[in-house]
């Protein structure tokens, strides 16, 4: 049975939920869940097949990076940027019996499976057309292969922007609004648990069965998730708000499009955010490499994913509950702003080479320790939209944010190879150049983050967590009504304790120094003793004081908080100082590991790269929750108290 049917009709009594005309029993959102989160399974296999596979198997066939970065991300970022604006304003609009989302990921399966299974026998393909053709003997097999993969790749991209640009879509309108967090997070559990399966079977055989592995994800996703869009029907929905029959149509539609989609500059704002967002994600394409650089090789690789992905699924889990109670876009900035700080910390390995069975270990460990954070930012994403685009044209404007990432994914991905290459002639034609992928990615991530902070803040400006409606022009009041859900603000109890987490971050990296320069003492490493005495342990002494500083400014607006007095610095959350205090707490650990590795090893620079990249991200640590006061200070006026809703959450049913 469909879960669309009106369930509650077959079991009269039971308690129903709503979204829209929907409704649905326990049971039926339990067999809608199921149906989503099978085609979620389905879906993120065949999506991490052609990322994972194919740049290995382009570097085999001769491509440089530049050619990479424009096979890989120029020409779908092309596609990106027209095929999903357009499919995301019609399917906003589209009324039919099966629904608005529905169609256009049913219409185009059947293409986008061949073309995923042909670029799969790309080799194939090119010793028949070989054999068939006199002028085709004239090129290499590689050149062949490449233009065929390329040609495949570019029909699986077009196919796929129809189901990509709408299937999260799909969501928003059939899952009742008080279940989207808690659904998104098991959501993420599934399509995570997928990866796994993915990179720790698979992945190794990525070389050696590349035509086996494209055809199995085509076939699967072709009736596993065929059947779970046959399953799923959507409900009815009302003519679009503020328009007549001819706004989406032709000139006047694209005016529409765009005249809406970047009529506030809080759009402009979020879009931009996203887009830096994916020009640091474009040098991606090469994080093979860099660990194949470091030592690692392809069965490691998928191990350390899959770990991490097993991981990921169980702090997901539990990070879930917390998204909506702290506000998924404050998660989202906190976690963007303390992420450039973690991209900064991976530039050591610039500087530090050991072998790939230690680097195995500690990146794992790296890995790990930052498993809960990137779960909670994880989750917190798509629902931070949710929170604040407009529901009635929430695909209009991910599109609009998908067209300008686009944009950027075109120019930046193939700057991106260029960069590579740009290093790579610098290092001697070394693959030591792929190491240098973390100084761009903490580049534009800091210019995303950037952009972020200011969506916050208008955020807040605009009504903040008691009051926020998303800007509507082409609404008569000028905002499109929204239900505000209650959320926690800054607890003191737990404030405490997040302190305590960050006393310690500060203690363990200034006592461990003495036990580290003792064990260098005992290996006769004096010059790395000397660097640790002079520079490494006064850098961990004045952390800790600016820590002490900060720490009892944050104490006294707390105080001024409960006295109803104005705020001098402001107060972070509590929520994310306890992950983050958590998180880098651990990295001391890891730290610790790196210099023993190291003076282990006999390698006295290394020791002390890590030593002063120690010291200085516990500098940048206390300036970053020095900034993440500035900008809340002037909205977290108070303490203790649970923002309860006092809008009108009429909304609720308005999409």
């Amino acid at each position: 049975m469909p879960v669309s049917q009106n369930i509650a009709t077959v079991l009269p009594g039971s308690k129903t939920y709503h979204c829209g005309t929907l409704t649905y029993t326990k049971v039926g959102l339990f067999v809608l869940f199921s149906w989503l989160l099978w085609g979620n399974f389905c879906f993120t296999l065949m999506e991490s097949v052609v990322p994972s596979i194919l740049p290995l198997k382009l570097k085999d066939l001769g491509c440089s990076n530049w050619l990479m970065g424009l096979i890989l991300t120029t020409a779908p970022g092309i596609l990106n940027m027209t095929i999903c604006p357009y499919v995301s304003f019609k399917s906003d609009r589209y009324r039919s019996k099966w629904g608005r989302r529905i169609p256009f990921i049913i219409w185009t399966m059947p293409f986008l499976c061949a073309s995923l299974a042909l670029m799969g026998m790309g080799g194939d393909l090119c010793g028949l057309l070989q054999r068939n053709s006199e002028f085709l003997r004239h090129f290499t097999p590689a050149t062949i292969t490449v233009i065929l993969i390329s040609v495949f790749l570019i029909m699986f991209q077009f196919f796929n922007m129809f189901v990509g640009s709408v299937f999260f879509y799909l969501f928003n309108d059939v899952v009742p609004a008080q279940f989207l967090s808690r659904f998104m997070g098991v959501f993420g559990i599934v399509g995570t648990g997928a990866g796994a399966l993915y990179n720790y079977f698979i992945f190794q055989y990525a070389q050696s069965h590349m035509r086996e592995i494209f055809i199995g994800a085509a076939v699967l996703y072709l009736v596993g998730f065929g059947m779970a869009c046959l399953m799923i029907k959507e409900g009815e929905y009302p003519p679009p708000e503020g328009e007549n029959k001819n706004s989406g149509k032709g000139v006047k539609g694209i005016l529409t499009f765009f005249g809406e989609s970047f009529s506030h500059k809080f759009y402009w704002f979020k879009f931009l955010a996203t887009a830096f967002t994916a020009a640091a994600s474009t040098i991606n394409a090469f994080n093979i490499f860099f660990n194949l650089e470091m030592g690692l090789t392809l069965e490691q690789i998928g191990k350390i994913n899959a770990i991490s992905s097993i991981a990921m699924m169980a702090a997901m889990y539990c990070m879930a509950i917390f998204v909506d109670r702290w506000h998924p876009l404050r998660i989202c900035v906190y976690g963007a702003i303390f992420g450039v700080l973690g991209n900064f910390m991976s530039m050591v390995w610039i500087f530090v080479t050991i072998p790939g069975n230690y680097f195995f270990w500690l990146n794992l460990g790296n890995v790990l320790i930052g498993t809960f954070l990137t779960a909670l930012v994880g989750v917190a994403s798509f629902p931070a939209e949710m929170r604040i685009l407009p529901q009635s044209r929430f695909g209009q404007f991910c599109s609009a944010q998908a067209m300008l990432r686009s944009a950027f994914t075109v120019i930046f991905g193939v700057l991106a190879g260029l960069f590579i290459d740009l290093v790579r002639n610098i290092c001697n034609g070394s693959d030591y150049s792929y190491r240098f992928i973390f100084l761009w990615i903490t580049i534009f991530s800091g210019i995303s983050t950037l952009f972020l902070v200011k969506v916050y803040i208008e955020w807040q400006r605009l009504g903040g967590d008691k009051h926020f409606h998303p800007p509507a022009p082409w609404s008569l009041k000028g905002i499109e009504e929204i239900p505000a859900v209650p959320i926690v603000g800054p607890q003191s109890k737990w404030l405490s304790i997040s302190f305590l987490l960050f006393d310690g971050i500060m203690g363990v990296s200034m006592l461990s120094i003495p036990v580290l320069m003792w064990w260098m003492y005992s290996k006769q490493q004096l010059f790395a003793f000397k660097w640790y005495g002079l520079a490494v342990l006064p850098l961990c002494i004045l952390g800790w004081l600016c820590w002490m500083i900060l720490k009892q400014k944050i104490r006294s607006d707390v105080v001024a908080a409960k006295a109803g007095s104005p705020l001098r610095n402001g107060i972070p959350h509590h929520g994310m100082l306890i992950i983050l205090g958590s998180k880098f707490l651990l990295a001391v650990g890891v730290w610790v590991c790196q210099v023993l590795v190291t003076v282990t090893l006999n390698l006295e620079n290394g020791s002390i790269v890590f030593g002063i990249a120690n010291g200085l991200v516990n500098f940048l640590l206390i300036g970053t929750l020095y900034l993440m006061c500035r900008i809340e200070r002037g909205f977290s006026v108070t303490v203790d108290e649970n923002y309860e809703s006092t809008d009108n959450v009429s909304a609720l049913s308005a999409v």
